[in-house]
């Protein structure tokens, strides 16, 4: 009957070396979620910035805009809590005669921005953007396959959401 083999101990010089070897491990996967908080806290900060005039909208002057002139950026057009003329920038183009509800952005001389959850979305565009960003980064570096593909969902969806209700 064969004995069982004797516990051999290590040397202090390979225990030593695992223990290193486990710590940079470690510090890579915390750099990497530093980096994913940095790219998502920095989309955040983007949406905000934008995404603020159309969500908070205590305070600002609200109303409908007539799209009355557009072309490729941007639709001028009545305001009509006001009755002067406003420009509503925006990448896709809309027909003229339609009537959206917007508010003024303060001290943009004349600019405003849609409401509701037409404008909520298309403010937070750069947040949905990094989340899909971040999504390839928690997929590729931390090797979290279905972490990453439940983030690209929700931001692929919030992207489709953006769309189907900004058109």
């Amino acid at each position: 009957m064969p004995s069982a083999s004797p516990t051999v101990k290590r040397s202090r010089a390979r225990r030593a070396g695992e223990s290193a070897y486990g710590a940079l491990l470690l510090a890579r996967v915390i750099a990497v979620w530093l980096l994913v908080l940095l790219l998502v806290g920095a989309g955040a900060l983007a949406a905000w910035d934008s995404a603020r005039h159309s969500v908070l909208t205590d305070g600002r002057e609200r109303g409908t805009m007539l799209l009355a002139d557009c072309d490729r950026t941007a639709c001028e057009g009545p305001f009509d809590a006001t009755g002067r003329t406003v420009v509503l920038p925006q990448p896709v183009a809309r027909q003229e005669g339609e009537r959206l509800a917007v508010a003024l952005v303060p001290d943009g001389e004349g600019e405003v921005v849609r409401t509701g959850w037409a404008g909520a979305l298309y403010g937070c565009l750069p947040l949905f953007g990094a989340l899909l960003l971040a999504s390839v980064v928690i997929g590729g570096a931390l090797r979290m396959a279905r972490t990453a593909l439940s983030v690209a969902a929700a931001a692929l969806a919030l992207l489709a959401a953006t769309f189907a209700l900004w058109i």
